[in-house]
């Protein structure tokens, strides 16, 4: 059992590696290029699959950690909501699976909140991640269903959202490298590529907002 857990992490850690090279390679390229398309598929190809095999993984004996778990999830969220605000360039309102992607993801939110919150009260480490990852994917799936609703803002802010989710996906990618490949676990090193990949996320928002207007939330 244990061998084969090793090679579906090997396989995790090799799409898990092109994510993280596609991924940083789709921000140095000229945006909306066709070797940015190209990356991003990729990066999506290589974060999904490296996602996915991290699921079951969380649950093998030695191995159980539902906070990785949920993590995973919430990657897996970023990718294809990512990919999925794309389609809002040609389509004027939210289908079943937008929201069904948001939901399934508020769900999943609330819960990593209330285990942060039991863990924090109860003195269980680890319980901060779970309220600020929590937090993080409660704000932006309520933030989603704003957007769903709001017909007039989804053609200026598409593009806001597909950019907010992907690098959202690639923080995710970098915060396992940071974690898993070089060994830094600490808080600090799991919750410092967030904030400034958000302060990063921010810089594009302004950066694509329309004049005289103020810029994009996401």
């Amino acid at each position: 059992m244990e061998s084969t857990i090793k090679i579906l992490i090997y396989i995790h850690a090799f799409f898990g590696g092109i994510g993280l090279i596609t991924g940083i390679g789709s921000i140095i390229v000229k945006k909306g290029g066709v070797l940015h398309k190209r990356m991003g598929k990729l990066f999506s190809i290589g974060m999904i699959t490296s996602s996915l095999i991290s699921l079951p993984i969380c649950w093998m004996p030695k191995h159980q950690n539902i906070f990785l778990f949920l993590i995973g999830l919430f990657t897996i969220y970023l990718v294809i909501s990512g990919n999925r605000a794309l389609t809002f360039k040609h389509k004027q309102k939210a289908d079943f699976t937008d929201k069904l992607i948001s939901g399934s993801m508020l769900f999943f939110s609330v819960l990593m909140i209330s285990i942060g919150l039991y863990c924090q009260l109860n003195a269980i480490s680890n319980g901060i991640l779970f309220t600020f990852f929590g937090a993080f994917g409660f704000y932006m799936t309520v933030k989603d269903f704003i957007f769903f609703k709001n017909v007039s803002e989804i053609k200026k802010k598409w593009l806001s959202k597909h950019i907010g989710k992907m690098i959202g996906a690639l923080i995710a990618s970098i915060t396992a490298f940071i974690v898993a490949g070089i060994g830094l676990g600490n808080i600090i090193t799991w919750m410092a590529p967030s904030i400034l990949g958000t302060i990063y996320i921010m810089y594009w928002n302004r950066k694509i907002a329309p004049k005289n207007t103020k810029a994009i939330e996401v």
